[in-house]
């Protein structure tokens, strides 16, 4: 059961090589999400300590960035192997802070970040760090001190995708997370202190956006921001940074489509997309949030919808069984409840669930499994990013009104298409204006690029992709 573990205190950060008070006094109380208890506390840190990570990581870019690629590596299959030994502490922590079912936690939440460290040391093999064109060499180097902005629904693993290519490419390090869902960095800064990297190259400095965030995001020493959170907070940290002329890599929301053509396999598809709808409670920027059905196939798809949906039983992330644990936070509660009402108010068919609380659960950020019907593309939950597991299914005429209607959103992050033949899926996803899409339930890859198109962000991340991100081009003319 979710009970309420020992209060995990960090009242200091980690900056230079050492853990020191912050010069900020006030603390951040993090919430177990299943029992709504206080479980722990972080420092609220000020623009001064943010300022003090930055400049112990300028004074340690110059030998880090110097160290040989060899040296990089060995420091990164230390951080994966003692990323492995805590797996089930950091697995624990998350699926308190966060709400997501221990098991689902373990491979997900704790095992991808270990992944990602690990597999640097060959990636790093794979990259053309000096080629010759012509009477020019040129290189490839760290683009200097990375400032890292991270959100609360795959807390470590973002971390992760920013931390471990920019340490295998030369940079040192600036981290502010989440501050609500921040427990699982303060063991990651641990597991590094434990690897020995040289003093400055990982720094965190935890603390609210408006104020740690935005003074790394404007920091003149600060080379480079790699932000993932909402769009909103994405053009803020754009617009800090624009004065510096830095370089950001973003990775924003979504409203991503499912697009299931006339010939798929219903009973497969369907269930599928509520899967993916419902990852994380719904907590997926690349969620497939919107199910693009044939009109003459629409009852069908509403009944196989409605039947995975009522499967997904909420309850606390650590019973045995349970497939959707709470929301993250009170506020993230109201906000999907909002969303559920305005579907009704705006005449979206409810299928199954709605915006009262699931019954049995009075306590803990709970919403029910919410799935919609003969949802319009004009309509609010067809266009806004819910982050909660509400699924939208969306009709439509023929395989280009299909494409029309997957390619009308602001967004770009994700998508799918399922096909009775591959290479008809393939085509249509082509024309489909997103970064990553699923072909008939094709698996996540953590290797492949990662990223978006239009308001979902810029630049990419994951395996070689998040490696050349972080590397500036120099060329000598000889």
């Amino acid at each position: 059961m979710a009970t309420a573990a020992e209060l995990q205190v960090r009242d200091k950060i980690f900056i230079g090589g050492e853990w020191i008070e912050p010069k900020g006094a006030e603390a951040i109380e993090v919430i177990n999400a299943t029992t709504e208890e206080v479980m722990g506390t972080i420092p609220a840190c000020s623009e001064a300590d943010a300022d003090a990570a930055v400049g112990a990581a300028r004074d340690a870019f110059d030998s880090w960035s110097q160290t040989s690629r060899e040296e990089r590596a060995g420091y990164l299959s230390a951080i994966a192997a003692g990323l492995g030994e805590r797996s089930e502490e950091i697995a624990t922590t998350i699926a308190q802070e966060l709400g997501m079912p221990l098991k689902l936690s373990r491979m997900i939440q704790a095992g991808l970040p270990a992944l990602h460290f690990g597999s640097m040391p060959k990636l790093m093999e794979e990259i053309a760090w000096e080629e010759q064109i012509g009477n020019s060499r040129v290189l490839r180097e760290p683009v200097g001190v990375l400032g890292a902005i991270t959100p609360w629904n795959y807390p470590l693993n973002q971390i992760a995708v920013k931390v471990a290519p920019a340490l295998a490419a030369g940079c040192t390090v600036v981290l502010k997370p989440s501050e609500v869902t921040p427990l699982n960095a303060f063991l990651l800064a641990e597991v590094i202190e434990a690897a020995g990297l040289p003093a400055g190259v990982f720094n965190l400095v935890s603390g609210t956006g408006p104020v740690v965030g935005e003074a790394i995001a404007a920091h003149r020493g600060v080379d480079m921001v790699s932000f993932t959170g909402s769009t909103r907070a994405g053009r803020r940290v754009s617009e800090l940074a624009s004065a510096t002329v830095k370089p950001v890599a973003m990775e924003l929301g979504g409203k991503s489509p499912n697009v299931i053509l006339d010939g798929a396999d219903f009973a497969k598809a369907v269930p599928d997309g509520v899967g993916k709808c419902f990852l994380n409670s719904g907590q997926t920027c690349s969620a497939l949030t919107r199910m693009l059905v044939p009109r003459e196939r629409l009852a069908e798809a509403e009944e196989l919808a409605t039947a995975a949906a009522e499967s997904f039983t909420p309850g606390d992330p650590f019973a045995d069984g349970t497939r959707l644990g709470p929301l993250v936070s009170d506020v993230q509660r109201q906000r999907v409840r909002g969303y559920i009402e305005k579907g009704e108010e705006e005449g979206a068919k409810l299928l199954t669930g709605g915006a009262e609380a699931p019954e049995g659960l009075d306590r803990g950020y709970f919403v029910r499994p919410t799935v919609f019907s003969e949802v319009t593309p004009e309509m609010t939950i067809a266009r806004e990013e819910i982050f909660g597991p509400v699924l939208a299914i969306q009709p439509y005429e023929d395989e280009d009104d299909a494409v029309r209607i997957a390619n009308d959103s602001d967004y770009g992050l994700a998508g799918g298409v399922w096909a009775g033949d591959e290479e008809r899926a393939i085509a249509v996803a082509r024309r489909i204006r997103t970064g990553q899409i699923e072909i008939n339930g094709g698996a996540f890859n953590p290797m492949a690029p990662f990223g978006g198109y239009g308001q979902s962000g810029h630049g990419r991340e994951n395996g070689r992709y998040g490696l050349e991100e972080l590397l500036q081009v120099k060329s000598l003319q000889l």
